[in-house]
């Protein structure tokens, strides 16, 4: 699986920005996608060294469309911490 299909996007939020002293970063990446190779993505994509992945699902919230009620997709969040001396530019 290519690297860009694996990382989806970085989440660029509040509670996010906050954790970047730490070198904390979260993504959006494929419900399929296992640690390991979320890992090797994002080490791939954004040439640096991963220290640890987490990984949670978002379940989608239900929405009302006009009078019937929709469902937003789920979605898999990885939070992925970098080893010392690694940092990723998140400026737009």
């Amino acid at each position: 699986m290519d690297p860009h299909d694996v990382v989806q996007t970085l989440l660029r939020t509040e509670k996010g920005t906050a954790q970047e002293p730490q070198r904390k970063y979260r993504f959006a990446v494929r419900i399929e996608a296992t640690k390991i190779q979320i890992r090797q993505a994002v080490e791939a994509v954004y040439s640096v060294k991963v220290a640890t992945v987490n990984t949670a699902i978002v379940h989608g919230k239900l929405r009302r469309l006009r009078q019937s009620l929709g469902r937003r997709p789920d979605w898999k969040k990885a939070i992925v911490t970098l080893r010392d001396g690694f940092t990723i530019e998140t400026t737009s």
